[in-house]
């Protein structure tokens, strides 16, 4: 898929939502205090499976920003994906093609691997201006702006996406693409985006998940 011009970082964030509106069999979540977006099937389960084994291969520990003491906050397992991979560059491509983000601006894509018991509590995805963490993590590429999340799988029990303001849980489906503003319009940071990876009841979850940034990432 080759991705039409690039519009930006993402902020403002009117050009993203039009291009991802014009998108078919997209669905807007109904509410005015957070923008996101749900697209079913937007990567085949060939693909899926491809990047399940990548994510294996390099899986590691997850970590969090400013951390708070509970060391059960994130529990899952994180892997780096080599964006050079054809594989991950066809996930980028349609990514970039999807959202009208520039790709300049993307982080490299990470995948994230959820056993029985493990979750993601409440969270941002963008970093806290006044965290002890923001300059070290936000220094030189900006605060993140959009976040697209793709589901790899569907475990067997739980695992669901839950945000918690707007009350809305996502269940896990193959290919399954969630994207969100992580910014209110006038460009702050929006804590209605806060939201939750919900415990695996039974089987594995795998994710990958793209963050873009205020600046081109480097």
């Amino acid at each position: 898929m080759t991705a039409p011009a690039p519009l930006g970082s993402g902020h403002p964030s009117e050009p993203i939502v039009q291009r991802i509106l014009a998108q078919p069999g997209v669905q807007r979540v109904p509410s005015p205090k957070l923008t996101l977006f749900i697209k079913r099937a937007f990567l085949p389960a060939d693909l899926c499976e491809t990047l399940i084994a990548q994510i294996d291969a390099v899986r590691r520990p997850s970590t969090v920003s400013d951390f708070n003491g509970d060391a059960a906050y994130r529990t899952s397992e994180t892997g780096d994906l080599n964006r050079d991979d054809p594989a991950v560059a066809e996930v980028e491509a349609r990514i970039a093609a999807f959202t009208g983000l520039d790709p300049a601006h993307g982080e490299p894509i990470q995948g994230q691997r959820y056993a029985v018991g493990q979750e993601f509590k409440g969270h941002t995805d963008y970093f806290e201006p006044t965290g002890i963490d923001y300059h070290r993590f936000c220094g030189v590429a900006g605060n993140r702006t959009w976040t697209v999340m793709i589901y790899l799988n569907e475990p067997e029990a739980g695992g669901a996406t839950r945000f918690k303001t707007v009350d809305k849980i996502v269940q896990p489906e193959t290919g399954k693409l969630l994207a969100w503003n992580n910014r209110r319009p006038d460009g702050t940071p929006n804590p209605a985006t806060i939201h939750q990876g919900m415990k695996v009841r039974s089987g594995v979850k795998y994710v990958i998940t793209k963050w873009f940034r205020e600046h081109p990432w480097r």
